[in-house]
Formats: C-alpha cells, sequence, structure tokens
C-alpha cells in the first residue's frame, strides 16, 4: 500500500504514523519525508498480508483524523518490469525559471524514457545571491536506446534551456 500523509511537527507526525504501521503489523519498503513550508510530506510503501493492510487502513485513517494530518491510502501491486532498463542519474542546475521541471520531463517521455525519482531545489547562489534551482532525477533508459545519442541530444536540450547539466549511469555494487 502506498501512504501519502502531510501534517504539523515532522518528528511527532514520522513518530506516530510509524507506530501505527508497527502496530498493525506492517513493514516499511520505502519512504521519503521532507519539510515544505511549516508542514512535513511523507510518501511509504508498506507491505503486509490482506488483514495488515486492512487493519493499516483503518487505523491511518483514524490517525489522521484525530491528528490534523491530510492522508491518502492506495492499495498497490508489485512493480512490473517489461524490459532491460539502464539506471542514469540527471543532475541540472541554472537560474531559476518556470517550467523547468515541465520540459525535462516532456524530453524524456518523448524518448520513452521512465522517470523514477525527481527532487528539485531553489536556493540563493553563493556569491550573487541570484535565485537558483536544481533538478536531480533518477530514470531507466530502455537498453535498446542508444546513450551517446541520447546523452548528445540531452546536453543540446539543456543549452537550449540554459542549464547545466549531467546525465551519467548509476554505478551499482
Amino acid at each position: 500500500m502506498v501512504i501519502s500523509a502531510i501534517g504539523g511537527d515532522p518528528t511527532a507526525v514520522v513518530q506516530e504514523l510509524t507506530r501505527v504501521i508497527l502496530d498493525c503489523g506492517g513493514n516499511i519498503k520505502e519512504s521519503r519525508m521532507a519539510s515544505f513550508g511549516s508542514e512535513v510530506a511523507m510518501l511509504m510503501l508498506v507491505s503486509g498480508n490482506w488483514h495488515t493492510i486492512s487493519r493499516m487502513e483503518r487505523e491511518l485513517n483514524r490517525f489522521a483524523g484525530n491528528n490534523g494530518v491530510t492522508m491518502q491510502l492506495k492499495r498497490t501491486e508489485p512493480r512490473r518490469f517489461g524490459k532491460e532498463l539502464l539506471p542514469y542519474a540527471v543532475d541540472v542546475v541554472g537560474l531559476d525559471q518556470p517550467g523547468v521541471v515541465h520540459s525535462l520531463s516532456g524530453f524524456f517521455a518523448a524518448r520513452k524514457v521512465e522517470i523514477a525519482e525527481v527532487s528539485t531545489r531553489s536556493y540563493a547562489a553563493t556569491h550573487t545571491g541570484a535565485p537558483m534551482f536544481s533538478v536531480q532525477m533518477a530514470i531507466n533508459i530502455p537498453a535498446s536506446v542508444h546513450i551517446s545519442g541520447l546523452r548528445e541530444e540531452f546536453m543540446d536540450f539543456c543549452d537550449q534551456l540554459n542549464v547545466d547539466a549531467i546525465m551519467e549511469p548509476v554505478k551499482q555494487s
């Protein structure tokens, strides 16, 4: 089951939400948490048998209602990979401008490259204070794609956006 939760105090939300999952017999498989303004946002993948998932749905909804946490729950199935995919990391940095993530996602979607993760951040440049923007993506490239051609197209595309970029294979141990 996928859990999306938004609430107040990060430490309390994490501690209490994970307590409910544990008490119900659930297991956290993956999770992400970040603070946005005065709120914390969590995204989790939890597992358990049918009884455990049903119990978690009931108890998590009760927890949300009692604690002012906005929560969505969605049952899901294990992810299936139909083709061989090559994991790559993408880092993009430039002056903050509207539409960068939209443009990047459009570039990859047009080439049937799967976007697995996206993380963005705005910040002030160290010496000038100029508004900057960075994007980190984890992508999965079909093995049938010519990597050097894709990388060259991507670098040209980023030049047109006036951003610096790196696209490199993920080193697996």
